[in-house]
C-alpha cells in the first residue's frame, strides 16, 4: 500500500477540497469514500483510511470542514457542535460527489464504489446512499435517527429512499426502539439492509478491541459481498 497522502481539488465556489487518500498494492478492487466523524479527519479516521486500503480498496476521505480551514477539532463538545451546525447540507453532498468523482477519474465504476461513515459521517453516508447511485453503504454509529443533526435530515425520513445495500452498525442507544424504526424505514427501500448492534458496549463501542474488530470485519464483508 502506498503512503497516505492529502490532495487538494479546486471547487466551483473558489475553495479547495482536501482529500485524504490511500491506494492499495496492485489493482484496486473498487473505491471507498470514508466520511469523517464530528471531530474531523482525526488520527482514527486516517488509520481507517489506511486499513481499508490495506484490504485492496482505493480510499478517499473528503475534509468536510475545509471551508472553515479546519481538518480536525480538539476543543470542547460545544466547539464540535458549533462546527456541525455550520455545515451546509448541499455543500456536504457536493464535497462527497467530488470524492466519488475522484474515484471515477481513477477508473472506478459506480457499481464498485462504496461509502462508509463514522458518527457524523455515518449519518451522511446513509443520506448519500439515498440520494446517489453507488454500490454499497455502511453507517457506523450515525446519529440523528429520529431528529435532524445540524443541516442533515433525520435518518428515518431518508432511509426509505436507499438505492444500494446498506449496513448499520451501532453500540448501545438510550432509545433502542429508534434502531428498530431505522431498520424498518431502511427495509421500505427494498434493497438489501442489515443493522447490527453491540449490547453492553458504549455508543461508539470502539474502546472494546473485540467488538471493534468484529464491526470492522462486518464492514469489509459488506463491501466484499456487494461491490462486485
Amino acid at each position: 500500500m502506498s503512503e497516505i497522502r492529502t490532495e487538494a481539488v479546486p471547487l466551483v465556489d473558489g475553495s479547495d477540497l482536501r482529500l485524504t487518500v490511500a491506494e492499495p498494492e496492485g489493482r484496486p478492487r473498487g473505491g471507498i469514500v470514508v466520511l469523517h466523524e464530528a471531530r474531523g479527519v482525526t488520527e482514527t479516521v486516517r488509520r481507517l483510511v489506511e486499513g481499508i486500503a490495506g484490504d485492496g480498496w482505493l480510499v478517499v476521505a473528503p475534509h468536510l470542514y475545509h471551508r472553515d480551514g479546519t481538518d480536525e477539532l480538539d476543543g470542547a463538545e460545544e466547539q464540535v457542535a458549533d462546527q456541525v451546525a455550520r455545515l451546509d447540507g448541499e455543500q456536504v453532498m457536493a464535497d462527497t460527489d467530488t470524492a466519488f468523482g475522484w474515484l471515477a477519474d481513477h477508473e472506478v465504476p459506480p457499481d464498485r464504489m462504496g461509502v462508509v461513515g463514522f458518527d457524523l459521517g455515518g449519518s451522511v453516508a446513509l443520506l448519500v446512499a439515498a440520494r446517489r447511485t453507488l454500490g454499497a453503504a455502511v453507517t457506523v454509529a450515525g446519529g440523528g435517527i429520529d431528529e435532524p443533526v445540524g443541516p442533515l435530515p433525520a435518518l428515518v425520513s431518508a432511509a426509505p429512499g436507499l438505492t444500494c445495500p446498506w449496513l448499520g452498525i451501532y453500540g448501545d442507544r438510550d432509545d433502542e426502539a429508534e434502531l428498530d424504526r431505522l431498520l424498518d424505514a431502511a427495509r421500505e427501500s427494498e434493497v438489501a439492509t442489515d443493522l447490527v448492534t453491540y449490547p453492553g458496549s458504549g455508543h461508539r463501542f470502539d474502546d472494546d478491541p473485540a467488538t471493534a474488530a468484529d464491526a470492522w470485519q462486518r464492514m469489509l464483508n459488506w463491501f466484499d459481498s456487494h461491490l462486485r
